[in-house]
């Protein structure tokens, strides 16, 4: 039973991680996008992760998972450039830009990349210790 509370947080912060890697792909690949829908430059979004506990299922000390509870945007000034030619530039020949910042989006990726490797290897070591159970029985 303990294997199956620590598989099920694992595969929780599997999604989790997927989610902060698609959110952090979507950032960067805005990162030049100076006018979206509403008129103004892409605003970064970030993800807000909250802890899911498994207690209807488990003990008091079974691992919590983890959720996503929110995408939401980062509302910090937009980043400007002096280019007067471009078609969104302002009277004085700036450019509003993304608030993103790409070397921030790399290393959540990779944050996120490697939180996501642990927990596949997490998930398949307790499959390969309840393989083993299983076999010890045969």
């Amino acid at each position: 039973m303990a294997d199956l509370k620590v598989a099920m947080a694992a595969a929780s912060a599997l999604a989790a991680e997927r989610t902060r890697l698609e959110v952090a792909v979507s950032n960067l690949a805005n990162a030049e996008s100076t006018r979206g829908p509403n008129g103004e430059p892409y605003r970064r979004r970030d993800v807000v992760l909250s802890t899911m506990p498994f207690d209807k299922m488990v003990s008091t000390v079974a691992p919590a998972g983890v959720k996503v509870v929110a995408v939401v945007e980062d509302q910090a000034a937009f980043r400007r450039r002096y280019e007067p030619a471009h078609p969104d530039a302002d009277a004085e020949g700036y450019v509003a830009l993304p608030n993103v910042n790409p070397a921030e989006e790399m290393v959540d990726m990779m944050s996120a990349s490697r939180a996501y490797q642990a927990n596949l290897a997490a998930i398949n070591l307790i499959r390969e210790v309840v393989q083993r159970a299983l076999d010890l029985g045969k």
